[in-house]
């Protein structure tokens, strides 16, 4: 079949997520068929560099042979039997081994998903519980963080703060509330009220900012009636945002002072991510629950889960009797294999350590250099995952929204062979944690020609546009 006949069963079948199906259906879908270490290929041969490993996910990077090797055998041994009726298998239970030892000390039981967004959904019900079998059950808000992503199902969507979700149907579950983000660039770059005047504010003295305000909002809310907060280490599809070094010690410091349960999502950061098996290792946290997915099998099989804190865990086991909860595919025996290998093969190649020693850093360097660019107003990244905020550079200040500069340069980042994704005006990067030093400078050569092609591609409207005042 050709590209215009797979695209044609697209339209007429297929409703993508996160899409607008009738523009999507005019424009046509880029048809992907095969793929190898860190390049896709589509339907028309086109080599392309995935600057987002898929969706954040393929960290060992595509092709491995042992991933589907794993996956071969498990199924030829037992490709299904479910988790229910007193039963388990080997790969569940060697693979609840494993995370629980890579985990923080403290987290020794996991309980699994079919994705991220399902492990939202169990930290919800697992917050809400522990709270009533404490004698607490007034404990039911959860804090949540503008524009943060915790999945799309009723309950991740509600616990995300990202208004266009919201927008359709509202956030229908109950007691969720959401407070600032620590997104300086956006938010705190200027102190309020002077934003004219060219004066900074200093980012840790806006962590500690962001901070009080959970802690405003916990003493708004009642803490007899706050049960957790849920926040991911860098938020990622909210744009890569890398909070000031002052924000994780600071809302610690509020946790702790009454008592709310942290809820760090792991879903993006975990698995070696930011240069540590999970973010909560980088920003020394001590979560009681970790929602993960993605990185958990690479990507090559669905699967995710919620690592369980010890003393959660101990009040559900010993207080709680039966959980009504559960998914016919939870711990899926050949995902768990695939999940099982995916870590094993992280720890032998050493891929972790080599983020954080040898590549996190490379990248860095490269990545930074970017903000001379005149389109970019800031170059941050962080392990493997960076953010390149455009702006107008007459002004340095934000476009506006109309102009659509972020999915213009998204579109020519594709076009010259590089997937970068785009959230507004910010572009973000996440590749397989097993790009080489060669391929980083691949990717930052087209980004920064992606960057002049927008740039052009600007001059040109206003041109135009100058052109058409004048007729």
């Amino acid at each position: 079949m050709h590209t215009r006949d797979y695209q044609a069963l697209d339209r007429a079948h297929y409703l993508h997520p996160f899409t607008d199906f009738k523009a999507l259906g005019e424009e046509g879908s880029r048809i992907i068929e095969r793929a190898e270490g860190v390049y896709i290929h589509d339907s028309d041969g086109n080599r392309i560099l995935d600057g987002m490993a898929g969706l954040w996910c393929v960290n060992l990077g595509y092709g491995r042979e042992e991933l589907v090797a794993a996956a071969t055998e498990q199924m030829r041994e037992l490709p299904y039997y479910n988790s229910f009726f007193k039963t388990a298998h080997p790969p569940a239970v060697r693979l609840a081994e494993t995370l629980c030892r890579l985990a923080p000390a403290h987290i020794n039981h996991v309980f699994f998903t079919g994705s991220g967004s399902e492990a939202n959904d169990t930290v919800l019900r697992m917050v809400r519980r522990y709270w009533a079998l404490k004698g607490q059950p007034d404990k039911q808000w959860v804090i949540s963080r503008e524009n943060a992503y915790h999945g799309s199902t009723v309950a991740g969507m509600s616990l995300g703060g990202m208004a266009p979700m919201h927008a359709q149907g509202g956030p229908p579950v109950p007691k969720i509330a959401h407070v600032r983000q620590p997104y300086w660039f956006q938010e705190g770059r200027f102190q309020e009220g002077r934003s004219g005047d060219g004066e900074r504010q200093d980012p840790d003295a806006f962590g500690r900012e962001c901070a009080a305000a959970l802690e405003a909002k916990i003493l708004e809310l009642g803490e007899e009636q706050v049960a957790a907060f849920i926040a991911e280490p860098v938020q990622g599809a909210g744009g890569a945002i890398i909070p000031p070094a002052s924000y994780w010690p600071a809302v610690k410091a509020v946790l702790a002072k009454y008592d709310i349960l942290l809820v760090v999502d792991e879903v993006i950061c975990g698995f070696g991510r930011l240069g540590e098996w999970f973010g909560s290792d980088h920003y020394d946290l001590a979560p009681d629950l970790m929602p993960i997915a993605k990185g958990l099998s690479s990507g090559y099989l669905p699967i995710g889960g919620v690592l369980v804190g010890d003393r959660v865990a101990e009040t559900l086991i010993e207080e709680g009797g039966e959980f009504f909860h559960g998914f016919t595919y939870s711990g899926h025996p050949v995902c768990a294999a695939v999940a099982l290998k995916n870590l094993e093969l992280l720890q032998a190649e050493g891929v972790v350590a080599r983020v954080r020693e040898e590549l996190g850093p490379y990248l860095a360097s490269r990545w930074k250099a970017l903000e001379a660019h005149p389109l970019v107003g800031e170059a941050r990244s962080l392990g493997l995952i960076g953010a390149l905020e455009l702006v107008d550079p007459a002004s340095g200040e934000r476009f506006d929204a109309s102009r659509g500069v972020g999915t213009l340069c998204r579109d020519l980042c594709f076009a010259g062979g590089l997937v970068m994704r785009s959230v507004g005006d910010t572009m973000i990067i996440s590749p397989p944690l097993v790009i080489s030093r060669e391929e980083i400078d691949e990717l930052i050569a087209k980004a920064r020609t992606a960057l002049d092609d927008t740039l052009a591609r600007l001059a040109d409207s206003i041109t135009d546009h100058q052109e058409e005042s004048h007729a």
